[in-house]
């Protein structure tokens, strides 16, 4: 009997422990435009942790990127996998999202700078319940790269668990030319960051 009285005490120390860990994972995505989460995380990635908060894959044990095709925000059809033999840079945005907002005018500027050194930007749209705001945005951010259309997150939830976290927007994923992942931030950008996350990529042979 005295045995059993314990069990709720464990019980509530573990839900303690529980709790907190939330609160951690919680605190990470702050500078994020999501509520938390930590849907996407763990999985053996490979990933290792930089000092600047982007996390690198070596080559050859990198996870795949999914299929990711569909409509853009302009209604046009893309797959990613047809830019395969270039270098990737998949951006996770959302028009309703102020640190989107921050990073973008830089998102364009590295674009403009790279994308005749075999790199390309796509976007992958998300939680705009209207096409007309996602439109609006990129035309107000000066943003010509494509965007992927996701309102519903359906093109995110197809990525390997730990790869990409469905609730932090904005995220950015750089893929190898054979379409690897190969360096992820959960948090919005600087130019500087973007590009010290992307030069290693090309660099590879």
């Amino acid at each position: 009997m005295s045995a059993a009285s314990h069990v709720p005490l464990r019980s509530n120390r573990s839900r303690a422990v529980l709790l907190t860990a939330a609160a951690a994972a919680a605190a990470l995505t702050l500078s994020a435009c999501s509520s938390g989460g930590t849907s996407g995380g763990g999985g053996d990635t490979n990933f290792v942790m930089g000092k600047d908060g982007i996390s690198t894959a070596k080559k050859g044990e990198r996870a795949a990127a999914p299929d990711l095709s569909g409509k853009t925000v302009n209604g046009q059809q893309l797959d990613v996998a047809s830019y395969k033999g270039k270098v990737v840079v998949l951006n996770v945005w959302g028009s309703w999202c102020a640190p989107c907002r921050a990073e973008a005018p830089g998102l364009e500027k590295v674009y403009e700078s790279l994308k005749a050194k075999s790199v390309q930007f796509v976007g992958i749209n998300t939680r705009d319940t209207s096409v007309q705001n996602a439109v609006a945005f990129e035309k107000q951010m000066g943003v010509t790269f494509p965007s992927l259309y996701d309102p519903t997150g359906k093109l995110m939830l197809r990525f390997k668990k730990g790869t990409l976290n469905p609730q932090a927007v904005p995220s950015t994923l750089v893929l190898d030319r054979e379409g690897g992942i190969a360096a992820r931030s959960l948090a919005a950008l600087s130019e500087d960051k973007l590009r010290s996350m992307i030069a290693p990529v090309l660099a590879e042979k």
